[in-house]
């Protein structure tokens, strides 16, 4: 699997992508969140390829004080074969160039998978509870 930024190309194919892993939600547009994306630290917004299918993405960003994940994706047809750690590496290693001295992420606490997953990497449950405020409407 190949990692690079990534490219306004792989708009419709990344978006079929986070469908099949689950990741969109009514109230969340994946294209507003990739325009959004791509006006902040959009080096740090990356996709796996095999040849010239997209089989992986991963999101991240650091606002100065902690870093963030989000989108973390592999084909369901894929995975287990190292491409989510590669690309949480790769994310990871792009974070601390920045100076990011901690990495948040969320997981629906019904993803045991990714919880597991997350685990294996060495991410520790943090006791917080997650809040959030809506500044606009997606749908």
């Amino acid at each position: 699997m190949e990692i690079r930024p990534f490219s306004i190309a792989d708009k419709s194919a990344l978006i079929e992508l986070w469908e099949r892993c689950g990741l969109t939600r009514p109230w969340n547009d994946p294209t507003k969140d990739i325009d959004r994306k791509l006006g902040v630290q959009p080096h740090m917004f990356l996709v796996g390829s095999i040849g010239d299918q997209i089989v992986a993405s991963v999101m991240a960003g650091y606002d100065g004080h902690r870093g963030w994940i989000n989108y973390l994706a592999v084909c369901p047809t894929l995975r287990r074969r190292g491409y989510g750690r590669k690309l949480m590496q790769h994310a990871e290693a792009l974070l601390d160039s920045a100076g990011c001295v901690k990495i948040n992420l969320q997981i629906r606490s019904e993803n045991g998978s990714a919880i597991e997953f997350y685990r294996s990497l060495e991410y520790d449950l943090d006791e917080v509870l997650s809040m959030g405020k809506r500044m606009h409407t997606d749908y």
